[in-house]
Formats: C-alpha cells, structure tokens, sequence
C-alpha cells in the first residue's frame, strides 16, 4: 500500500473515531495513537498531519459544500465512513497544492478508500459528489 494511501485512511480511521464520539476526544491523540498502530514506520508521516489539520481548519465550509452537493442527504445522515472519506476527497480538491496532490488523484483516492471501507453504493456517490464539486471549481462557481 502507498504511503500516502496508508496516510489517508488512517487519517479516516481518526476523522471517524472522533466524528462518532461527536468530537468531544481529542482528534491529535487520535491521530498519533492510528498512526503508532496503524503505519509504523510511514514514509511521510507528516503527510497525514497536514492533512488532518486542513480538514480541521476547512471543516465548516467542507461540510457546507457537502450540504450543498449532497443535498438529497442531510449531513448527519450520511454514513460517518462516507461523510470523513468526502472532507478529506473536498480538502484534497480545493485546498491542496495541486502539484502535491492532483484533482484526479483526490478523487480516485476517495474512491478507492471508499470501495476499501464503505458500502457497496458509496464509490458512486463518492464519486458524484467530488466528479461535481471538481467541474464547479473548474467553472469557477466554488470560492475557497
């Protein structure tokens, strides 16, 4: 498994622990804790740190495109799994540096952990929802 691959989905495992005790832990302990168990020895373990803290610093508007761009399903109804694989797929196509992380692979990298982690529907609404967001911010109608 790449390393940031591995990244990712510890960084899910985290999002989801902390998502599903309604965030009252603490998401760095969280973290260090996945990260220990999970990726010993990860390349790039910083990686994950990065993008744990962007998607912290961005949650507001990251669920707030989710609302819109999901808008079939109120936010606390979406599968907690599917909710945390599409902030981290969102901060990945918006706030990334694209020459670190390029649309295209934001969005198979969500797919890919949501085939991984997810119901048998979820890499297609993944998919919807960022496919969408990432002709938006093509056409310019996404502010970050």
């Amino acid at each position: 498994m790449a390393t940031r691959h591995l990244a990712r989905t510890i960084v899910l495992q985290s999002l989801y622990e902390w998502d599903f005790y309604d965030k009252k832990t603490d998401l760095t302990e969280i973290l260090e804790r996945n990260l220990n168990e999970f990726g010993p020895g990860i390349d790039e373990p910083e990686f994950a740190w990065k993008l744990l803290k962007g998607i912290i610093e961005h949650i507001n508007k990251l669920d707030e495109i989710i609302k819109t761009y999901a808008s079939e399903w109120p936010i606390d109804q979406i599968a907690i799994v599917d909710r945390n694989i599409l902030r981290i797929g969102l901060y990945e196509l918006i706030y990334a540096d694209k020459n670190e992380v390029p649309p295209k692979v934001a969005i198979n990298e969500s797919i890919e952990i949501a085939k991984n982690y997810s119901g048998q529907n979820s890499p297609r609404f993944i998919n919807g929802v960022l496919g969408t967001v990432y002709k938006d911010l093509e056409e310019g109608k996404i502010v970050k």
